[in-house]
């Protein structure tokens, strides 16, 4: 029996120390070369459809990537990957259940799609924190939100990113988006599988046009994205 435990234990440790390596190798690699979710790669081992083209921040119309900053992570170029303040008030907020919101960042975002489970936990947030400040500190901004365009679940049918999304819902290439288009995609990816951008209820419409309104003053705030 000791020795058993020993062997788990011998386990144990030999994965705690591999899997921050595989991670930051990963890592790594995803800063140049297109990465896919766990999302992504579930659905491919199910034998489920995915639909997703990788295209590259400048072939993204700047509306769309000033849409989502606005709706998702509005002081992306004034964080490191994390925003404390708002994650701070939502942890307070929390019950036995986890956060009743996300407050999650682009970069957490984006480790989460990368690396972790969907399911809505303290435990997966306080994974998901360590692993967003590490990608800001190994990605450009404008990889990051790059990423986070191609590899969002953006659609009931397997559509992932910008490019797929914009086809299925507009019949058009990410670049061709217009600002009212873009919001309304920006607006959806909180709930990708019932909002609709192409048939947009009338609460995602009138989100969708805030947004849209935000995006005319966000250029103060997308500093970080210039070349």
């Amino acid at each position: 029996m000791t020795r058993f435990v020993g062997r788990i234990l011998r386990l144990a440790l030999a994965i705690a120390i591999a899997a921050p390596l595989v991670v930051l190798a990963l890592m790594g690699v995803w800063r140049v070369a297109p990465p896919i979710s766990t999302l992504m790669l579930f659905r491919y081992l199910t034998g489920q459809k995915v639909e997703r083209e990788y295209v590259p921040l400048a072939r993204i119309a700047p509306a769309l990537t000033a849409a989502v900053l606005m709706s998702e992570d509005a002081r992306f170029c004034r964080h490191s990957g994390v925003d404390w303040d708002a994650l701070g008030e939502v942890l307070d907020n929390a019950d036995e259940e986890g956060p009743a919101r996300g407050a999650s960042t682009i970069a957490m975002q984006v480790a989460k799609n990368l690396f972790l489970w969907p399911s809505r936990s303290v435990v997966r947030k306080g994974i998901e924190i360590p692993l967003a400040l590490a990608l800001g500190a190994l990605w450009p901004k404008r990889r990051i939100i790059e990423v986070y365009l191609n590899i969002a679940e953006w659609g009931p049918n397997g559509e992932f990113g910008a490019q797929a999304a914009a086809r299925a819902d507009f019949g058009k290439d990410a670049s061709a988006l217009s600002l009212h288009e873009a919001a309304l995609m920006a607006t959806a990816l909180p709930n990708p599988l019932k909002r609709l951008p192409a048939r947009p209820k009338p609460g995602h419409l009138r989100l969708a046009q805030r947004i849209a309104g935000r995006v005319g003053q966000s250029a103060p705030w997308l500093d970080c994205l210039a070349r």
